[in-house]
């Protein structure tokens, strides 16, 4: 790094790399330091170096033909110079001597205005029109905080929802620019809705997840992109969705021991399934928690046989969600069978649930039909309720927040398995 003093200050001299030459046509760049200081230009010239490689490589950028990126590298040309990026109707309101800055900075060494400098400080870079559908494509960028952890099987049910209600607003709106979309559009959105309700006989909750889904994707692409777009997307949702879902009543003990439990009543299912659903009776974890169980999590030889749950290779549903259970009764059998997890449901297990449920239903297994596997859960807090277990241990078994501050470690595994070994089948 050379550094030399010109006329009392200090610059950084250094040979510009080849694939800046077009931008900066001199064999060095001359950089002042803005000191009289030795030591202290070598102090500041990695930084101004570093400075001027990103606004070479912003201009780089801006000479791009994806409007997009010319429009980010406006802004971090802006930046870089010392500036943020304002719209050109907002810097001709700036105070005077702010605005002649600006300008200032957009004028080449020879006194001529530089195109590119002037589209990064005075608002010149015209802002992308994003459609719809490229906003979804952004927002899975953009939001991939929210899928750090998930496994493929919980990334892919996270982004299908949200596929069908961009498809189902194109399908009624059309790929429009998201800055066009006006309150018609999503009124009209809305009333293709209300026809989709009344003839398929679908809860008012269906839409609310499509219009949930459209506003988070395009508010997140406005905020994230800085467009400053005004969405018309709030107060749209339709009323009382929640009244509309059905509640899974839980299996009867007498139906659990006579039924799910006879002899040969669960043999037309594969090995696999058939442990999930056997081990779920004595634990109540939900069947995605037993998918996930990676070998290292399924513990035979422990003094205490035990499950424990925890967010490996995917995301769980709340933090309570991690916790270790006991295995008791035909729940311990069924690991015993399966010591190696369920490699075949890992990253499947909505398929499971559509496998077993299907299996139940088509073999007289539900006890109504309202019945679904999942209400095996509900028996299984049942029996503990029953069998009067403190709240505190229900939730931590459970995988349920408590509502009240915890104190304390809780039940030891000991305590739990005598409380499941009570009550296991």
């Amino acid at each position: 790094m050379n550094i030399k003093r010109r006329n009392k200050t200090f610059h950084l001299i250094k040979r510009v790399p080849k694939r800046y030459r077009l931008i900066e046509p001199r064999e060095a760049a001359w950089i002042s330091l803005h000191t009289d200081s030795e030591s202290v230009a070598r102090q500041k010239a990695p930084t101004a170096w570093q400075n001027m490689v990103e606004a070479w490589e912003a201009r780089l950028a801006g000479d791009s033909d994806d409007a997009e990126r010319r429009f980010e590298a406006a802004r971090e040309l802006a930046q870089v110079r010392g500036f943020r990026y304002l719209t050109a109707d907002r810097i001709a309101k700036l105070p005077r001597e702010e605005f002649l800055e600006r300008v200032r900075a957009a004028v080449r060494p020879d006194g001529e205005p530089d195109e590119i400098e002037a589209a990064a400080v005075l608002g010149g870079a015209k802002e992308p029109s994003i459609t719809v559908e490229r906003a979804l494509e952004l927002f899975w960028t953009l939001a991939k905080d929210r899928t750090l952890g998930k496994s493929e099987d919980q990334l892919r049910r996270w982004k299908n929802p949200r596929l069908k209600a961009i498809r189902n607003f194109v399908d009624v709106v059309g790929n429009k620019n998201i800055g066009d979309i006006t309150a018609d559009d999503m009124l009209d959105f809305r009333d293709w809705w209300v026809d989709r309700l009344a003839s398929e006989g679908l809860a008012p909750n269906s839409a609310n997840k499509d219009l949930i889904h459209i506003a988070d994707t395009l508010k997140t692409v406005n905020k994230m992109k800085r467009l400053g777009l005004v969405l018309p997307v709030g107060n749209l949702s339709f009323k009382d969705g929640k009244k509309n879902k059905r509640e899974r009543p839980p299996f009867s003990t007498e139906w659990i021991k006579t039924k799910l439990l006879a002899s040969g009543a669960l043999d037309g299912l594969n090995t696999e399934a058939r442990c999930i659903v056997l081990g779920m009776v004595n634990t109540g974890y939900r069947p995605s928690e037993a998918a996930g169980l990676l070998p290292e999590h399924i513990r035979l030889d422990h003094d205490i046989p035990h499950i424990s749950i925890e967010p490996v290779g995917r995301q769980l549903k709340t933090d309570q969600s991690k916790r270790v259970i006991p295995l008791t009764g035909i729940s311990l059998e069924a690991f015993r069978q399966c010591p190696l997890g369920f490699q075949r449901y890992q990253e499947t297990s909505a398929s499971f649930s559509a496998t077993v449920n299907k299996f139940m239903r088509e073999n007289g297994l539900l006890e109504t039909p309202d019945h679904v596997l999942y209400s095996l859960r509900h028996s299984f807090e049942d029996r503990m309720l029953a069998a009067g277990v403190d709240e505190r241990i229900r939730r931590d078994i459970f995988g349920h927040r408590l509502d009240r501050e915890r104190y304390g470690a809780g039940a030891t595994l000991e305590h739990k398995r005598d409380i499941l070994q009570a009550i296991a089948f």
